[in-house]
């Protein structure tokens, strides 16, 4: 998309402070809230129109643009159009507002509500979505306002993330999700409620005959959902402690841990196909991974290590969504490297990698252990020029450049795999049986061999091990060595 000027007036950001003239603000005022180009999906085909029209919501996006420069409002409304079609909507204009903030009432202004009315009137739209979190009064002034369905982008995010969920463990952490962000926005009208009244017969709160039944429905809905929550919260603490044991089993063992994190559709689980032909779903979508995925893979030298494939992030990811996903998210924690993928074909990269760092940071902010290194790897370079590839190199110094869906720059992606994880740290020396060829083997597939030779009694090896490993040749440890 090409950007245009958001501020036709001339005023920089530098000369917001000073008192501009009754022209300037006429000028501003009427450009305040404008049309970015490029938005639209409408389509072209007749019979795929009438096919989609019954599936598909007419959506007019809105957007405050409060700072930063014009290329960075511009690139979020795009990204909540990417959104708006990932949940099946039809993304029909795009609306950015420059403000020093939103809103308090209406988000945009109660004069720029009454032009949105118009541009959804106009368009035939039957949602509005804004690009930001909206407060439950704004929600409910907008509504009142334009007359048609509005939801801000947390919803969106939300109903992006129940639509892929597939396990039971991720429909759970969204369920949890959207009943967090739905509580403080229950509301209803008229006589769908029921008052609390009580009191004296005859007082000023009522009596006999104008009592409620002492609960109104929204306290009822509340209460259900504090229930509901609850529940869920108890299941996912159950399946919790399934993935802990599972994690616990692999750190027993003693094999390195990767997560592969990154912003949505940077091509991570393209990533895990090519080191390990996993076969993981990949899809030209956001947020098409919730589940995790893990897979066993080796270094070029054979050590071995576990893969992990985890949920995307993205530019102001609902907080709801951080807490009910944080399990999930703590593989990546727990790890011992974290590969971050950015997407090199992208126009902003530098950002993707400061929203996922974000995100990264929220989720080990309670614990003590500081964050597993990284391994930035700039992925899609085949999609990308050579300028924005050249930009990239200067910017993201050790970073690895590749191509999921080519191989190119798998290979020097393994073997930087391989120079960061763990090793063996533990120096045994040991007289092995020749009965026990079995733990040989071990030693030569799990350790680090200095030495192997053999004698009249055995083989005699010096070797580096892991813990678990090294427990188990104490037995035939040399003299003097234990």
């Amino acid at each position: 998309m090409t950007n245009t000027n958001f501020d036709p007036t001339g005023v920089h950001d530098d000369d917001l402070d000073e008192v501009p003239s009754t022209g300037e603000l006429e000028l501003a005022d009427r450009a305040a809230l404008r049309r970015v180009s490029g938005l639209s999906t409408e389509l072209a085909d007749i019979s795929e129109v009438e096919y989609r029209k019954l599936r598909l919501e007419r959506v007019v996006l809105v957007g405050v643009w409060t700072d930063g420069d014009a290329s960075e409002a511009e690139a979020s409304l795009t990204e909540l159009a990417l959104l708006a079609e990932t949940a099946g909507s039809q993304v029909l204009q795009g609306l950015v507002q420059r403000r020093n903030r939103p809103d308090p009432a209406t988000y945009v202004g109660s004069g720029k509500t009454r032009e949105l009315r118009d541009v959804v009137v106009a368009s035939g739209a039957d949602t509005v979505i804004c690009d930001g979190e909206l407060s439950p009064g704004q929600l409910r002034q907008l509504e009142e306002q334009l007359k048609v369905k509005v939801i801000d982008r947390t919803a969106l995010i939300l109903d992006i993330f129940a639509q892929h969920a597939r396990s039971k463990e991720g429909k759970a952490q969204v369920e949890l999700a959207q009943l967090q962000y739905l509580l403080p926005r229950l509301r209803g009208w008229g006589t769908a409620m029921s008052r609390q009244t009580g009191g004296r017969a005859g007082g000023g709160n009522g009596g006999v005959g104008l009592r409620g039944p002492g609960e109104t429905k929204l306290e009822t809905d509340r209460r259900r959902i504090h229930k509901r929550m609850a529940k869920l919260r108890r299941e996912l603490s159950s399946m919790q402690t399934v993935r802990e044991t599972k994690r616990g089993r692999r750190l027993a063992n003693e094999v390195p841990s990767v997560a592969i994190v990154g912003y949505t559709n940077a091509g991570k689980s393209s990533l895990l196909n090519a080191l390990t032909g996993a076969g993981v779903l990949v899809e030209d979508a956001l947020f098409a991974t919730l589940d995790p995925t893990t897979r066993r893979s080796t270094t070029p030298d054979g050590w071995p290590y576990t893969l992990t494939d985890t949920v995307g992030f993205v530019r102001h990811l609902p907080h709801q969504l951080v807490e009910a996903f944080r399990s999930t998210l703590e593989e990546a924690a727990d790890s011992d490297l974290l590969v971050h993928v950015v997407d090199g074909s992208d126009g902003a990269p530098e950002r993707q990698v400061s929203a996922v760092r974000e995100v990264l940071a929220e989720i080990t902010a309670k614990r003590d252990e500081p964050m597993p290194p990284e391994l930035l790897v700039v992925n899609k370079i085949d999609l990308a020029d050579d300028v924005a590839l050249a930009r990239l190199r200067h910017l993201l110094p050790d970073a690895v450049f590749v191509s999921a869906r080519t191989g190119r720059g798998i290979p020097r992606l393994r073997e930087r795999l391989g120079e960061l994880l763990p090793r063996p740290d533990q120096l045994v020396e040991v007289l092995l049986p020749y009965v026990r060829g079995d733990l040989v083997a071990r030693a030569h597939t799990e350790g680090e061999v200095l030495l192997s030779e053999h004698a009249p009694d055995g083989t005699r090896m010096r070797v580096r091990v892991r813990p678990d490993l090294a427990a188990a040749l104490e037995e035939f440890a040399v003299a003097g060595t234990r």
